[in-house]
């Protein structure tokens, strides 16, 4: 297309999850009971580590920041989503579209690196376990935090800078409720074919990669309990597989979104729905179910409260 002839994309248009006003309604409370969820769930993993002294942990020290990076991660796409069941017309600015896609694939990458420093301190504290304290120091955790968010900079940084020199032209509509990177590539004007595999590479193959390591870590450490006592067996088992279970959760939708060619198919909203709005409820929902340390802490930390509202 001539420049001279060219019309800019100001705004793009979400076709939503419904056209039907009944389903729509239906379809906000239910998204909105989960986003309030994911929201008090995470909030309440945060406030507990935080205020326990006996979950002043390594594990625990990650455990609160995945709780953060999923309630942040959550609110990249799901407060829009709700505020568009009762909009007309799902329109979100140009400007407001990269940033959906940045703060998405800065948070998203974060949390793909942050499960490796989760695999990594379970493989610390089965295979030291009497140096696990001095190894898993306060200041190691911290860098690694700190290098898990640049490098989900890095990654988003490396998204966008590949987005924002395209030409949109129309035209503008996406068939989704939130501005993703497979999306909106379809809808340039311009041959993205190149881009396309160069996208494919950063996310989904990486993705592949990530989820084979963190599948054989895990399953190293738990060849490497059979050393240990049955309690301690028992204890590090359902933790791993608590792991495993959420691990699976983010990488197996994350792979299918951005691990094959940018084409549409029919499965692609509920596995968005899955990757972006479910699992960020479910993680704190398996952690506080599956942890008995998380649940006697919940326990002691509400009856401090209803002694404090008594006084």
């Amino acid at each position: 297309m001539e420049p001279g002839n060219t019309t800019w994309v100001s705004e793009f248009i979400f076709l939503g999850l419904s056209q039907t006003w009944e389903l729509q309604a239906f379809l906000f409370l239910v998204f909105l009971f989960v986003y309030t969820t994911t929201v008090v769930g995470n909030l309440l993993i945060m406030i507990t580590v935080t205020s326990e002294s006996q979950l002043h942990t390594p594990m625990y020290f990650l455990l609160r920041n995945l709780a953060l990076l999923d309630l942040c991660f959550s609110s990249v796409t799901a407060p829009k989503m709700l505020v568009d069941f009762f909009s007309e017309k799902k329109v979100i600015s140009y400007q407001g579209c990269m940033a959906q896609i940045f703060f998405f694939h800065f948070l998203g990458g974060a949390m793909v690196f942050f499960l490796s420093v989760m695999a990594y301190d379970r493989l610390v504290a089965i295979s030291r376990p009497l140096h696990y304290v001095t190894i898993m120091n306060t200041q190691l955790c911290v860098r690694l935090v700190v290098t898990v968010w640049i490098v989900g900079l890095a990654h988003s940084i490396s998204q966008l800078a590949l987005m924002l020199p395209l030409p949109f032209c129309g035209p503008n509509i996406l068939d989704n409720f939130y501005c993703d990177v497979p999306q909106v590539l379809r809808l340039a004007c311009t041959d993205t074919t190149i881009l396309e595999f160069l996208m494919i590479c950063n996310s989904g193959l990486l993705d592949v990669i990530l989820f084979f390591l963190l599948l054989t870590s895990y399953l190293v450490i738990l060849m490497m309990l059979r050393s240990h006592s049955e309690q301690a067996r028992r204890k590090a088992a359902s933790t791993c597989t608590t792991h495993i279970i959420v691990v699976s959760m983010i990488f197996i939708p994350s792979i299918y979104l951005y691990a094959r060619p940018f084409t549409l198919f029919s499965m692609d909203k509920a596995v968005s729905i899955s990757h972006t709005v479910l699992t960020p409820m479910l993680n704190p929902m398996i952690y506080t179910l599956r942890n008995q340390e998380m649940q006697a802490a919940v326990k002691r930390l509400a009856r401090r409260r209803l002694v404090c509202r008594r006084e």
